[in-house]
């Protein structure tokens, strides 16, 4: 089992991460090198282990990946549990993100939502939020994409598999960020 796992997770690295899929992750640190030019962030959300994900790449961003650099404004919407509660009350769960997204977002701002499937009505409500605003908008999914929602770049996983989508996830969200920092060290 473990060997199995092991050997999805490489074979999906490699049929992953294409020419045009390194294309895609340079295209988007430099916009987001570019909004921390201009005195925008970066926003993340996403659910569950995709909460995690957004938690962890908004730490890299604000602490560092690999050098010691100026701290970069990012922000996960997963981490105010007051907020959270209080929205998915009075205003349902589906609207938890794009509230935030409403008071926190400037058309400055890079906004990545994060969800396996592809089709978290939360996370989609909130990138629709941010593209409202003008924000750039960044979806990570599994292999079906964010068809609901029209994004600037969506990093789609070709896999099924929760647990290998979020690997990749990951591993994207450090190269992204490994992107953003050249020019901070």
């Amino acid at each position: 089992m473990i060997m199995s796992a092991v050997n999805e997770h490489l074979e999906l690295v490699k049929k992953t991460f294409t020419e045009e899929m390194v294309k895609k992750i340079i295209k988007v640190g430099l916009t987001i090198d570019e909004a921390f030019k201009n005195g925008g962030k970066v926003i993340l959300f996403g659910n569950g282990g995709s909460a995690a994900d957004a938690q962890h790449i908004s730490a890299e961003f604000i602490s560092k990946l690999k050098t010691n650099r100026a701290s970069l404004p990012a922000i996960a919407l997963t981490v105010d549990t007051s907020a959270l509660t209080a929205i998915s009350n009075d205003y349902g769960f589906d609207q938890v993100f794009a509230r935030q997204v409403s008071s926190l977002c400037s058309k400055r701002d890079v906004v990545i939502g994060i969800t396996t499937s592809g089709t978290s009505e939360n996370v989609l409500n909130g990138l629709r939020t941010a593209q409202e605003i003008g924000a750039t908008t960044i979806g990570f999914s599994g292999e079906t994409g964010m068809p609901l929602v029209d994004l600037d770049v969506c990093f789609s996983i070709p896999s099924k598999t929760t647990a290998r989508i979020q690997e990749l996830h990951i591993m994207l969200g450090h190269l992204i960020c490994g992107q953003a920092e050249i020019n901070y060290v």
